[in-house]
């Protein structure tokens, strides 16, 4: 039999990242992420597998996020049992992030069903519980970096850092076929940029051959902005906001952009660029996870490190306030003072950054600060756009407020930072498998690989190809 990749998810879309390996012997799911997107489609995907859960042999996480992990409890609620590993930093981030998902979903439900009975309208279930999500975290194996471990009978792995979150990571599959010569598979989705404050630099496979890389394109057809214009804009809003009396609401991914917007506000600050306004992080989740960066000190780079054993820690700065009771989160709300409010989710679909925007949207004094990709067909797209009206909760508010975008602050790399790290690891790669990117950004991703002499493929959602 020979080797095959299928592609099941987070291809020409940025969400729901899954792709099914499978060989003679093994059948490996890489990645069990979320989509994203409008409610019904957001279910009737999520919902379904294309493959018998219960046949896999082991799942592999590439990191922490929902898009990449959100959707292992429904797959352990259908029948997975097998191992599922990942670094040791990432196991530690889903013991908090799959359970909160599915807190939030089960919270989102009770909210739109609410809706829904006024309206006469069918009542919904959660796609999962908390107790889907207890049981799958049973199964987490957690592996350091830089470590080759037995996956199954005949297939190896090895985590390599990807600079994106913290644990995430590049996966490199030794497969060993019988009379044959072994292939060699490289998974960077998602990969980090150089020099991004915290994290250290994605990594570079120097040894081992590449025979086959599937590769992200989120900004396959984009440059970043510089980092330091992007704190400029940061303090820009921040003191437009102070000025008018008003709010700063920034919807960030718990994970990663989080603590990366906390670190540029704390450097304001004590460079006296902004104003000491409270920073108020409002999602118990986040509170969480900065936690986890404590105690994962070995994945951040060296400046970070250094400000942590000099008791100069951003996350600690006095006027920083973690918020995690519902009747705090309402509060802010309530309050007129200025303030700045970091809240979850990064795309605006869940959580308390719903309510923070359903209550401050239409004041034209507030500015909100998107800081990261929004996907298509969310609410953060449509803020991004600047549309005049928008939905939230199933009702319709007036954008009022200032809507301002820093795109710089992103996690992933750019379309000449992926360029320059296939080129760093040339292995004679026999192809490059494009994913992960709404389809304008993949198909120019692919372009500039062509023009680079490499061999590349934009696959379709539950495409199988042959790897040899």
């Amino acid at each position: 039999m020979p080797v095959k990749l299928k592609f099941l998810g987070g291809t020409r879309t940025v969400t729901g990242s899954m792709h099914l390996l499978q060989t003679e012997k093994s059948k490996i799911l890489i990645d069990c992420g979320l989509f994203q997107g409008h409610r019904d489609d957001y279910y009737k995907i999520n919902s379904h597998f294309d493959f018998d859960p219960y046949q896999l042999d082991a799942l592999v996480l590439s990191h922490a996020h929902i898009d990449h992990s959100g959707n292992i409890p429904n797959l352990v609620k259908q029948g997975f049992n097998k191992n599922i590993y990942a670094t040791e930093a990432t196991v530690d981030l889903c013991n908090m992030m799959l359970l909160d998902s599915a807190h939030i979903q089960q919270e989102d439900i009770k909210f739109v069903n609410k809706i829904n009975r006024r309206k006469g309208l069918p009542l919904r279930k959660p796609l999962y519980t908390k107790g889907d999500a207890e049981k799958s975290l049973r199964l987490f194996k957690g592996k350091p970096y830089r470590k080759k471990f037995k996956l199954t009978l005949d297939i190896d792995c090895t985590f390599y850092d990807a600079g994106h979150i913290l644990g995430s990571s590049i996966l490199f599959f030794n497969i060993r076929q019988k009379n044959k010569k072994d292939i060699n598979l490289a998974y960077a989705v998602d990969l980090g940029r150089e020099d991004i404050p915290i994290l250290k630099d994605p990594e570079v496979l120097s040894k081992g051959r590449i025979d086959y890389l599937i590769l992200e394109s989120t900004y396959g057809g984009r440059l970043h902005g510089d980092i330091n214009k992007a704190k400029d804009k940061l303090a820009y809003f921040v003191n437009k906001a102070a000025k008018q009396k008003g709010k700063v609401i920034i919807p960030s991914f718990a994970l990663g952009r989080a603590q990366e917007v906390i670190y540029f506000l704390s450097e304001l600050m004590k460079a006296k660029r902004i104003p000491a306004l409270p920073i108020y992080v409002d999602s118990p989740l986040t509170v969480n996870i900065t936690d986890v960066f404590k105690r994962h000190l070995e994945c951040f780079d060296e400046e970070a490190r250094l400000l942590v054993y000099h008791a100069e820690s951003p996350f600690d700065i006095k006027n920083l306030y973690y918020v995690n009771r519902v009747q705090d989160s309402k509060k802010l709300n309530r309050d007129p003072k200025s303030m700045i409010i970091i809240s979850a989710s990064g795309m605006c679909e869940t959580g308390r950054i719903l309510h923070h925007l359903k209550n401050n949207i239409e004041d034209k004094r507030n500015v909100i600060i998107i800081v990261g990709y929004m996907a298509q067909n969310t609410l953060g797209k449509r803020l991004v756009e600047r549309e005049r009206k928008v939905r939230i909760f199933g009702e319709e508010y007036s954008l009022k407020a200032e809507v301002g975008v820093i795109n710089a602050f992103s996690a992933h790399a750019d379309k000449d930072e992926l360029i320059k790290y296939v080129k760093m690891n040339n292995h004679s790669i026999k192809r490059i498998f494009v994913v992960h990117g709404d389809e304008d950004q993949s198909e120019k991703l692919q372009e500039s690989l062509t023009k680079c002499k490499f061999k590349s493929y934009l696959p379709k959602l539950k495409e199988e190809v042959i790897l040899d």
